[in-house]
């Protein structure tokens, strides 16, 4: 819960809007001995009306060698796609598989990412959409762990700004 706690945080972060979920998540890198925070995200962060999980796969990606080196001290160098297939995503709301936008979804750039495990707060409501993402996760061989106990407050949050 800790990780989805962590998650929560950052879509509070998010401004508000009647078109869109608030929506928050973090990437945990499990190596060895302590997970490692590689980055956190959350809707509407970064510039291009972009969700949680792509802010958050767009400012790891950004990492440069020696900030990786710096996270995850080792002999070897280790690149972007070794730490991937260690990584953990926990998200407020389930990882989108379609956007009105007409932006990528975000499932599909976790299963491009190839990312180890994906943890959900709680499933995308049809507010906009019907969302098939832990579907489409589950299909590539990402995890998928559904987590129980916040899930009212993660749809609280997701859905602030929407009319009553």
């Amino acid at each position: 819960m800790r990780y989805l706690t962590l998650a929560l945080a950052e879509a509070k972060k998010c401004t508000p809007s009647p078109t869109a979920f608030c929506v928050g998540c973090v990437l945990v890198v499990r190596l060895s001995g302590e997970p490692t925070i590689l980055a956190t995200g959350y809707s509407r962060e970064l510039v291009g009306n972009t969700h949680a999980e792509a802010n958050a796969l767009a400012k790891a990606q950004s990492l440069s060698a020696d900030q990786l080196s710096s996270l995850f001290p080792r002999s070897t160098p280790i690149s972007f796609n070794d730490i991937m297939a260690h990584t953990d995503i926990y998200t407020t709301l389930e990882p989108c598989s379609v956007r009105t936008s007409g932006l990528a979804p975000c499932a599909n750039a976790l299963i491009a990412a190839k990312v180890k495990r994906c943890f959900i707060g709680a499933g995308e409501p049809d507010d906009f959409v019907t969302c098939e993402g832990a579907r489409k996760l589950q299909d590539a061989g990402i995890e998928v762990i559904w987590l129980e106990g916040l899930k009212a407050e993660c749809l609280a949050v997701a859905r602030r700004g929407h009319e009553a």
